[in-house]
């Protein structure tokens, strides 16, 4: 199948749906491995095909057909994202007029289960952060980091694409562009705050284009990569000596995790953390769906 193609369809997902550069780039990977592991035309598909792709990624080892890429022993998670994929690219060659059909309306999307990370507990938090020699030379701007990863709760990709002219001090928020050029504000705490303020102290001279950027490679003065602030995350959770398998991201679902254990409002847990249906913060928060659904219909003038 023709680049071309792909190229086109990545271009609908970024401007005509407002996605990520992340949720792109996954989408088109995905259609893209389906192609060359079929080496069949989009109007050639059919849902067969589709079901005989997903269960050789499940089963086989090393996949399926002639790509080289694709993973081992597939999970039923991995399955779901790759058909959701390939329904979106036949939903915009319907649009096209390259199909009548969308071949995975007959696909049934593989069951999975809750998916809960690893929650860090408050004492590990303040671990982590305590772990960070504030002397070294990327100490006050890495300590700033974990500080506004759990104490806004905010994504990678948010973080690394945070800005100065985002942040109020005074006022205590950050205005954070999330999925979709989708804007919030968030609370800012005075210990994120006080990072932030000891790290611009020392911020590093921005390289060109850089200046708005907040944090910054030593180095370089460009804005740190999302793989950066993984390595900062995991080097300073086995310097605290946690043990778990954490990420960027466990520092935004304990920031959930701890919000709602301490009794804060579920719909202003979901607004904070850009969520856009309440069933995703409620998978985020662990907390049962039938207890907040519980309490809304008791206070209910129709119940």
């Amino acid at each position: 199948m023709e680049k071309s193609i792909i190229q086109d369809y990545a271009s609908f997902l970024k401007i005509e749906r407002g996605m990520s550069p992340n949720t792109v780039a996954s989408y088109a990977r995905d259609v893209r491995a389906f192609f060359e592991a079929t080496d069949l035309l989009p109007r050639e598909v059919a849902g067969e095909d589709i079901v005989r792709y997903l269960g050789g990624l499940a089963g086989r080892r090393g996949g399926a057909g002639k790509s080289r890429d694709l993973p081992r022993g597939l999970s039923k998670r991995s399955q779901a994202r790759i058909l959701s994929a390939l329904r979106s690219f036949f939903s915009w060659c319907i649009l096209e007029g390259e199909r009548k059909d969308n071949p995975c309306d007959g696909v049934d999307m593989p069951k999975i289960g809750r998916y809960l990370p690893d929650v860090l507990s408050v004492g590990e938090v303040e671990d982590i952060m305590a772990s960070v020699d504030l002397h070294a030379p990327n100490g006050l701007r890495d300590r700033a980091i974990l500080e506004v990863l759990y104490g806004c709760g905010l994504r990678v990709s948010e973080l690394t694409a945070l800005k100065i002219s985002q942040i109020y001090l005074a006022e205590g928020f950050v205005r954070v562009i999330g999925k979709g050029d989708k804007q919030r504000l968030v609370p800012l705490g005075d210990m994120a705050a006080d990072a932030i303020e000891a790290y611009l102290a020392v911020r590093p001279v921005p390289a060109p284009g850089c200046s708005d950027i907040l944090f910054l490679g030593g180095r370089t003065g460009r804005p740190l990569s999302r793989v950066s602030v993984f390595s900062i995350v995991k080097h300073q959770a086995l310097a605290a000596g946690i043990r778990k398998e954490i990420s960027p991201h466990t520092f935004r679902h304990s920031f959930a995790t701890h919000l709602v254990e301490n009794g804060a409002d579920l719909r202003l847990v979901q607004e904070m953390l850009g969520h856009e249906s309440i069933l995703t913060t409620e998978i985020y928060t662990h907390i049962d769906s039938a207890t907040w659904q519980a309490d809304i219909l008791s206070h209910h003038p129709r119940r």
